[in-house]
Order: structure tokens, then sequence, then C-alpha cells
């Protein structure tokens, strides 16, 4: 496998979850980092973890190209370019297309689509530069989609796309471009929602097969940093997830559906009621991370 020491890799969504575990894993690589997140604090205990000279961190909001641009120049100062690009960033929202609120849908678009456009727009000179490697963090959503998730499925199935023309775009360039797709994995996003959310909890369990399965991060991170190093078009968490988008046709299908189509009637109503009852549409780590976005200090 290509040695990923002395390479430089900026990544998103990097304060918790999958993004500093999977950047923790790249820095005993030997790799050096761009750290880009809004939640400012613990993005700047990782990075003095890291050390000065491994972590360069930058809080910034994924969806302000000005602040992606600035905060990706800076790295390349300090570390001379950039190799290999994480678009890890995102979040999801809850309820029903019926009752979810209108604003926290439009930011869960803006994060997980804009968010990633934005990312590689900025790096794109300095990868292209070094005949680097993008890989865009979808979903195991983009194949499967889940009732009372739509703004998350949505996403995901858009940023998969967007990785699979932006291949076709760079690989003249000597650019190569993957999209992961995962299940279930232990992070904030996935705690936050079973946290809130009985509905959350019973739809996992009757999702059919393994779909409703809880991976762990350490699994994901392992699967990052190989499909990094090994610039891979696809990286699968687990490796079923890699035959359900095979399946896409049949899982999208009349077939597909009858599995999810009778518990919908009840499972959805519960999802929207604990929603109101929250008073919020998404985690309240992301309304205060929103705040943060629009007023900041």
């Amino acid at each position: 496998m290509p040695t990923l020491r002395n390479k430089v890799a900026l990544v998103t969504g990097a304060a918790r979850g999958i993004g500093a575990e999977t950047s923790r894993a790249l820095a005993r690589k030997g790799v050096k980092l761009v750290l880009i997140d809004l939640d400012a604090e613990p993005l700047k205990a990782l990075a003095a973890e890291l050390g000065d000279d491994v972590a360069f961190a930058a809080a910034a909001d994924v969806c302000d190209l000005a602040a992606v641009q600035k905060a990706v120049d800076a790295g390349v100062a300090k570390f001379g370019g950039i190799d290999l690009v994480l678009a890890n960033a995102g979040i999801a929202s809850y309820g029903s297309v019926m009752h979810v609120d209108p604003a926290t849908f439009k930011r869960v678009i803006d994060i997980n689509i804009l968010g990633v456009f934005h990312t590689v727009r900025a790096a794109l000179p300095s990868v292209i530069d070094r005949k680097g490697y993008i890989l865009v963090v979808s979903s195991l959503a983009a194949f499967a989609p889940a009732p009372g998730l739509a703004a998350y499925n949505t996403s995901k199935a858009g940023i998969e796309h967007f990785a699979n023309t932006l291949r076709l775009e760079v690989a003249h360039h000597g650019v190569t471009v993957g999209s992961a797709h995962m299940s279930w994995i232990d992070t904030p996003l996935v705690q936050d929602a079973k946290a809130d959310l009985t509905a959350f909890n019973q739809l996992l369990a009757v999702l059919p097969g393994p779909l409703g399965k809880t991976t762990s991060v350490d699994s994901c991170v392992d699967a990052f940093v190989d499909g990094l190093a090994g610039r891979k078009r696809r990286v699968y968490v687990p490796r079923w997830v890699e035959l359900v988008g095979w399946l896409k046709a049949v899982v999208t299908s009349p077939i597909g559906d009858r599995s999810l189509l009778p518990h919908v009637p009840r499972i959805l109503p519960l999802m929207d009621e604990e929603v109101a009852k929250l008073g919020r549409s998404t985690s309240a780590r992301n309304v205060a991370l929103d705040d943060v976005a629009v007023d900041p200090k």
C-alpha cells in the first residue's frame, strides 16, 4: 500500500467522531493535517493534542466558501500544499417532509452538499498541483432511504453523484476521487438521534437484515485510512454496504419498499410528535453550532 507519510490531509468535520478519530489515525501514519470544524473548542483541543508541527486547525463554517478558502490557504502556507481531502462535515435533521423545520432542512442541504463543494473548490488547485486524492463522505443513505430523514438521504445521494462527476473532471489532472458509504456509525450524530427519539430507535429495529445495526467508529476509521492510502473509488463500512449499492434499484423498488411501509404509519407520526416536543428538528449540538454560524463571536 502507498505510504501516507509526509502527505498533507484536509479534514472537515474534524472536531468529533469520525473526523477526529481519522485525524488521529492519519497523524500516527505521519500525515500533516489541516483541520476544519465549526465546533471551535474540541477542534482546538485536538490540534493541541496532535501538536503544532502536525496539525493546523481553523474554526470555520463549511457553508461559507470564503471562510473555508481562508482556512485552506493558511494550511497550504503552513505545510506547503494539500495531497488528500476528507470531506466529512455533515449533519442530519429529524421529521417527516410535512413537519420538519424548513430552515433545518435547508441547513442540512447547505452543510452536506454545499459544504462538500466549498471544501473541494477551496482545496482543488493544490490537490491538482500535487496529483492528490479526494474522499467524499456519503452514506448508505445514498442507496437506501429511511423515512423521517429526507434531508440527510437527499444530501448523501447528491454528494455521491457530485463525487462521480468530479472524478470525470479531474482524472486528466492525475487526481482521483472516491466516495465513502457507511451504515449507522456510533458517532455523535447517531448517538444524539438515539437519545432524542424513541422513534429513531424503533426505525433501526425494523430495518431489514443488518441495515439497522450500528458499527464502531474504529471500523470506519480503519476503512477511511485504507481508502485514503489506496486512493479507492469506493469505501464501504461495513463491507456488506457494497451489496446494497449494487442492489440499489431493488432497494428503491416496490419490492424494497415492502419492508418499511407497514411500519411508517406508526413510527413517522411518533417521530413528528417527539420532534415537536423537543422544539427542534436536529440535535441540540447542531442548534448550538447553528447559533455560532449565524452570530459568530
